[in-house]
Parts: C-alpha cells; structure tokens; sequence
C-alpha cells in the first residue's frame, strides 16, 4: 500500500499554475533551450506549453522563461533565475513533504500495511 501528494500551487481563485506537469516543462526548456523541443518531448503541443508557461508567469507575477524569435541563426528560450529558483524551491518542498507524509502514512496505516 502506498501513499500518494501532489503538491499544486494556485491563485486565492482556486486557479493552478504550478506543480509538477510545468516544472517538468521548464527543465525540458533549460536542458533543451527551446519551449517546441522541450514540449515536444512532453508529448503537447507548442500552443499548450506555451499557455502553461504564460500561466504560470500570471501566477507568479513575473517572467519564467526568456524567449528569442526564429531567424537566420533560429530562436530559442531559457529559464530567468527566478525560474531555476522556483524549480529548486518546488523539489526541495516535494522531497520534504514525501518523506513527512511516509512517516505519517505508515504510522497512521501500521495495523494494516
């Protein structure tokens, strides 16, 4: 038997713009420098990586990722440091919560695991 959280950040509305589908997102971006490659290998489309993004940056209230345009030498995108920031922050909380809520779960659930 296993336990199971998600963490999603969202606005005082209720709305998501964070967890782990964008973060996921924006480490593709930094390892590939490039929102289609990065969303791509995610299986979405350009369009919906780039409204998880912009979503995101609503959220936040400031720019995640820094985008060039296409042209002779091609465009690309890569992460602002408060993006690498918040990747950090995120895993660091994920890793934390995970290791609380194991020793809860099994203390809670000892008489049945």
């Amino acid at each position: 038997m296993n336990c199971e959280l998600k963490i999603i950040l969202s606005n005082d509305d209720g709305n998501r713009f964070f967890g782990k589908g964008p973060v996921m997102l924006l480490e593709g971006i930094d390892r590939l420098e490039s929102i289609n490659k990065a969303a791509n290998e995610m299986f979405l489309s350009y369009y919906k990586a780039l409204k998880i993004i912009k979503n995101a940056e609503a959220g936040f209230g400031f720019p995640l990722v820094e985008r060039t345009s296409g042209g002779k030498n091609g465009g690309g995108s890569v992460l602002t440091e408060n993006a690498k920031e918040l990747i950090r922050l995120y895993k660091e909380l994920e890793e934390e919560t995970k290791d609380f809520m194991k020793g809860r779960f099994e203390q809670t659930f000892s008489d049945y695991l």
